[in-house]
């Protein structure tokens, strides 16, 4: 069963064509990586997902609760981090943010801080704490990487490790880091001018001559 099924999706601005017929699907459960270059189109087809933005064609069609952590984290920063979080719960009505707390013990001691003065790694956590505060059962992540330290890279993909396997939440992934993005996730899509030009296992993709020398990189060139 696929918790996620896009058909056929194109997003104009203008007349600029921002998504040109793509399609993917997610199986419940499963964590997967949208993947490509600034432009490509990723953040399009999550806002379009979201309904953020209007969709000029296509089907789009998620099962379950969605909830999306967008680029650049759009948290309220003169709010505290525990008022951003019971945002979070508007739907549920399930406002407690113990829970929360529990899984991100890091922000513990900020609850009663202004987001907005907390670092890009705390805030990057309340976005993705608000987000879960919804209960989803699909979440769609928007460059969590961005700008963070690796510390704080490896805490936030443990984190969403467990989610995956013990509460069997769908991910899917859009990620700058492409090593990060097929470390976490079993398969990926690649996104290039609004069209998906390559798709398959990251085991399969991270072994595609033109996914290595586009988007991972030769491993000389890394040393």
């Amino acid at each position: 069963m696929n918790a996620i099924e896009v058909n056929h999706l194109c997003v104009r601005y203008g007349s600029a064509v921002a998504l040109d017929g793509v399609s993917l699907a997610v199986a419940a459960g499963e964590m997967v990586a949208l993947v490509g270059s600034n432009g490509a189109g990723k953040t399009t087809l999550l806002d379009a997902l979201s309904g953020v933005i209007k969709r000029d064609s296509g089907e789009v069609k998620i099962l379950g609760r969605w909830a999306h952590v967008p680029e650049g984290r759009q948290l309220f920063p003169d709010l505290t981090v525990d008022d951003n979080l019971r945002l979070g719960a508007f739907r549920t009505g399930d406002r407690d943010t113990a829970w929360a707390y529990r899984l991100l013990p890091e922000l513990e001691r900020t609850r009663k801080q202004a987001a907005g003065s907390l670092s890009g790694g705390q805030q990057q956590m309340v976005a993705i704490a608000r987000a879960l505060m919804s209960r989803p059962d699909v979440l769609a992540l928007d460059e969590m990487s961005l700008g963070l330290a690796p510390i704080i890279v490896q805490s936030l993909a443990r984190i969403l490790r467990d989610l995956n396997r013990e509460r069997g939440l769908t991910v899917l992934l859009v990620e700058q880091s492409v090593r990060l993005a097929f470390s976490l996730c079993t398969r990926a899509y690649v996104l290039e001018t609004g069209r998906v030009v390559a798709s398959g296992t990251t085991a399969e993709l991270a072994e595609s001559p033109f996914v290595e020398n586009a988007y991972l990189g030769k491993p000389d060139a890394a040393s």
